[in-house]
């Protein structure tokens, strides 16, 4: 398939998942040339404090740990999908903000490379003021941007359903 191919491909999958209520914020593509893109099913979402507090000034986060359950070395790259879930896993109203995190600084979307067993983790944020919140239970996490997604237990207040996502890293996002 030609580049413009690919960009039109491209395009047509972004239109369909957002005429669909996909999920908010998808990730790029793998680039060309290197480890071909992480296949759906081969990725599984967690979170994790990474041994960090993530806790100050009314905002809350949490890092999210992807990991590559296949048996190939796959590629990622740019932000993670994402989709609050109430009681009952019904659906919220949510808007992801990528870039810099109150406690981590973006590394912008770059190529992740993920051997089989291995991770890569950004970092999500958000505010609980109780400003228009969200009673959220769970968050979906699409690592792709895919349909494919994860299930895992968010159970907080969510201003405005607004989360603060940094890109995919091979390491840790941080302040510093």
């Amino acid at each position: 398939m030609t580049m413009r191919g690919l960009r039109i491909a491209g395009a047509a999958a972004a239109v369909a998942v957002l005429a669909t209520g996909g999920i908010a914020g998808a990730a790029v593509a793998a680039e060309p040339g290197g480890a071909g893109a992480c296949r759906p099913g081969t990725l599984k979402v967690t979170t994790t404090d990474a041994g960090q507090s993530q806790v100050g000034m009314n905002h809350a986060g949490t890092y999210l740990k992807v990991t590559n359950t296949g048996d190939e070395t796959c590629a990622i790259k740019g932000y993670a999908g994402l989709a609050l879930e109430g009681a009952g896993h019904t659906a919220l109203k949510t808007d992801v903000q990528h870039g810099d995190t109150y406690f981590a600084k973006d590394p912008g979307a770059h190529t992740v490379t993920l051997k089989p067993g291995g991770v890569a983790y950004a970092d999500l944020v958000w505010t609980h003021t109780g400003a228009d919140a969200v009673p959220a239970k769970y968050l979906q996490v699409s690592p792709t941007g895919s349909n494919s997604h994860s299930v895992v237990p968010l159970e907080d207040d969510v201003d405005n359903g607004t989360l603060h996502l940094t890109a995919w890293s091979a390491k840790l996002p941080t302040s510093g």
